[in-house]
């Protein structure tokens, strides 16, 4: 199982020498990869939950493949409606190209519908369109030229070179845990991501992805769940999110994933919200101190 750190690439404080040190701490503790989020629309909702300054996903990666190497970069998630296609498959080859690790397109709808209408998308019709781009953004890697048709984009004989170095193409990390997802990930993923799951909640939702790839014709996808990280002493039981409580549940936790065949799981120090967010050092302390107990259990 690989392990990886959900970068904050967001709020007061955040720079671009920040940013490059909690990639490289990432990787000096012993992580093999950081995946980073996605907002292009700083909307009133966004900014109580994700202050700017937001820095983008796609060129922050691209940044850091230049300057921390060895880290497979990654996104958490995509918001795939926000986006032609054409230019996410872009981005996201061109990103697996420059990076010698590689890297991850998390992919899902997102949740605000504020910063859907100011981009334009029609809210209500996020699911489907995520499944058709996800769709055309597999086949611009994977044919060149590469046409499609569909209900929201067509194109003909687009020329999509550099192809992704990864092979057959970029892996796709679909998030959500709705009916609909499950199904995305099924259908559409190489993995399933899950954020804040419980004990409880995987062990409904597992094998309703397993029938889910079995109707698509697919082998069941990988599982790589994003879990928040609460040091402290927290009541345990099956509705307790994965990743809250002492050093040694934390270690459990992971133990679990392992068992139910999570193949990375991604560590994330975030709060959810900005008042309750530490310091970088803070942020530092908490992955030293899981990195001590996971990595090397």
């Amino acid at each position: 199982m690989r392990f990886g750190v959900n970068l904050l690439n967001f709020g007061s404080g955040t720079t671009p020498e920040s940013l490059v040190r909690q990639a490289t701490d990432a990787r000096d503790l012993g992580f093999s990869f950081a995946m980073i989020s996605d907002h292009i629309a700083v909307t009133p909702d966004v900014h109580e939950v994700y202050p700017a300054p937001f820095y983008d996903q796609f060129v922050l990666a691209a940044h850091l493949a230049g300057r921390v190497p060895g880290l497979t970069l990654g996104t958490t998630i995509t918001v795939i409606p926000y986006r032609h296609p054409l230019q996410t498959a872009r981005l996201a080859a061109n990103i697996d190209r420059l990076n010698d690790a590689g890297f991850i397109l998390g992919a899902g709808v997102g949740w605000s519908a504020a910063e859907y209408r100011t981009l334009g998308v029609p809210f209500e019709e996020r699911g489907p369109i995520t499944d058709e781009y996800l769709a055309a953004i597999r086949a611009a890697w994977t044919q060149d030229p590469c046409s499609f048709k569909g209900r929201y984009v067509e194109f003909e004989g687009v020329r999509t070179a550099p192809a992704p170095a990864t092979s057959p193409h970029v892996p796709v990390w679909v998030g959500g845990d709705s009916p609909a997802a499950l199904r995305r990930a099924a259908g559409l993923g190489e993995a399933w991501h899950p954020f804040m799951p419980t004990l409880a909640g995987l062990r409904a939702k597992l094998p309703r992805l397993a029938e889910e790839a079995d109707r698509a014709g697919r082998p069941a996808p990988g599982f790589a769940p994003r879990i928040q990280l609460a040091v402290g002493a927290v009541p345990d039981s099956e509705d307790r999110p994965l990743g809250h409580g002492s050093l040694d549940r934390i270690r459990a936790d992971v133990e679990t994933l392992a068992e139910l065949g999570a193949t990375h799981v991604l560590f994330d120090t975030y709060p959810g919200d900005p008042a309750r967010r530490g310091s970088a050092e803070d942020d530092r302390k908490v992955l030293e101190l899981v990195a001590g107990t996971v990595l090397t259990s």
